[in-house]
């Protein structure tokens, strides 16, 4: 009887033409676009080499040296690594704090952070998502409509900016002596502006709260020197790593093995035991790989010169729209992102969102201070960190402005036609032909600049 063979060493074009064909097809949108949404980014092909390694054949459940398999000995050398990168990445005393590389993604990591130091029914507290928040830090729209497992499982109470889109610090000081949380959740998803850490831990000091920093939007420009630090005010750290990190989509855990009295803490065993068993199963090593050597691309001094262009570029963009006379949230941005304002325009973020994407600029629709429905949310969030990694500079991101500008009038002429109601909109919008010359503008731009990681 013959034996069964899988053609496990066929590429994946002959194994899978149509798969790959579609692969090919997302590769070719991103070099011929402009990726700026402000999540995103383009990361190396060492990284990708990583992903695609055999270290996915392997389990190891449980951490470096307690493993509950065999045959670990090489992982936990890839993990290990990872972690020291990771601390040196930041600048962390490793007597200090610690560091689990093991969450699958961000979220994964904050639920496993809240696991670890609260109970359910807890009380925490996160900035809104409609503020600039995130779904992870407790979001939910009414008692019965509990959107995020972290709103399920923990009592939460979100915090709020003022009309000017800033974080107001002295309303979540009162409204966190009437709740008395037990954590605190600084950090955002859409927020352009630095952190004041001291006034968070004040804050949280004075209900005897824990503190704790997701920096995943930030972590890239923290670690090259360009935001300030969390770490010497928060008790533990969140983030992703293919954010402004420029790594694999996975997530990290910073917490503090001395307390900021310089008392030991039992964070180390409460985080990795929250990881695992609790949170998730196997680590994904091929991500953990990625991480490790990603983070010794953050360990050079070249990682300073990208973080500082990061910022300078999103300043470049905000200074653009402003001088057109466009309104940016917080008149400027201190990050890698700004909130462009669509409401003094009568236009939608869901409608510059659609026109953008076909005129191959991806940016994604946001909800900002003020607003009512995260539905039909006024304004769009634009991000620099994947454009300034293709090796985009001011002067180039200053050019990108005119093209946001001439999809502000194609959408103004567009609703001005046919109405308000998206859905006509769109209709509108698929054979528009200023929007196809647009497209054709926008291709020839993006297709000058290089792709990190890409091959054809």
């Amino acid at each position: 009887m013959a034996r069964a063979v899988i053609p496990q060493n066929q590429p994946l074009l002959e194994h899978d033409p149509e798969l790959h064909a579609l692969i090919q097809k997302e590769a070719e949108r991103q070099l011929t676009g402009l990726e700026m949404i402000a999540s995103e980014n383009f990361t190396s092909r060492a990284v990708l080499e990583c992903l695609g390694s055999v270290l996915t054949n392997k389990y190891s459940e449980g951490t470096v040296g307690h493993r509950y398999y065999g045959g670990n000995e090489f992982i936990d050398e890839v993990e290990t690594l990872a972690i020291n990168r990771a601390l040196q990445a930041f600048g962390l005393d490793p007597e200090e704090w610690g560091v689990s590389v093991q969450p699958y993604s961000g979220s994964t990591a904050n639920f496993a952070a809240f696991a670890a130091i609260l109970n359910p029914h807890d009380r925490l507290m996160g900035l809104d998502l409609p503020h600039g928040g995130h779904l992870s830090h407790g979001f939910y729209l009414s008692n019965t409509r509990k959107v995020n497992i972290s709103s399920i499982v923990y009592e939460s109470l979100p915090y709020r900016c003022n009309d000017s889109g800033l974080i107001d610090y002295d309303a979540l000081q009162a409204q966190a002596l009437l709740f008395q949380p037990k954590l605190i959740v600084a950090g955002a998803s859409a927020y352009p502006r630095e952190f004041d850490y001291a006034r968070f831990r004040a804050i949280a000091d004075s209900v005897g709260a824990y503190l704790l920093m997701d920096m995943a939007h930030y972590a890239g420009l923290i670690a090259g020197g360009v935001m300030q630090a969390p770490f010497p005010h928060c008790d533990i750290v969140t983030s992703t790593t293919h954010k402004s990190l420029r790594g694999p989509r996975a997530g990290v855990i910073f917490y503090r093995k001395k307390s900021l009295k310089g008392e030991p803490t039992d964070l180390h065993e409460r985080v990795n035991q929250a990881v695992f068993p609790r949170v998730q199963g196997g680590p994904h090593n091929h991500q953990i790989a990625g991480i490790a050597t990603q983070m010794k691309e953050v360990c050079s001094p070249e990682w300073k010169t990208y973080a500082k262009q990061v910022v300078v570029n999103a300043q470049a963009l905000a200074n653009g729209f402003t001088e057109a006379g466009q309104k940016i949230m917080t008149n400027g941005t201190d990050t890698h992102l700004i909130l462009w304002d669509l409401r003094p325009h009568d236009m939608t973020g869901s409608k510059m969102e659609r026109v953008l994407e076909l005129a191959n600029i991806s940016v994604n629709k946001n909800s900002l201070a003020g607003d009512k429905s995260m539905l039909n949310p006024g304004g769009v969030r634009i991000g620099s960190p994947a454009l300034t990694s293709r090796g985009l500079q001011a002067a180039e991101f200053r050019h990108i402005v005119t093209f946001y500008l001439r999809a502000l009038e194609i959408c103004k002429r567009i609703q001005g036609a046919v109405g308000k109601k998206l859905v006509d909109f769109v209709a509108a919008a698929e054979h528009d032909t200023q929007i196809k010359e647009l497209r054709a503008d926008v291709i020839a731009f993006a297709s000058s600049f290089p792709m990190p990681g890409y091959h054809a």
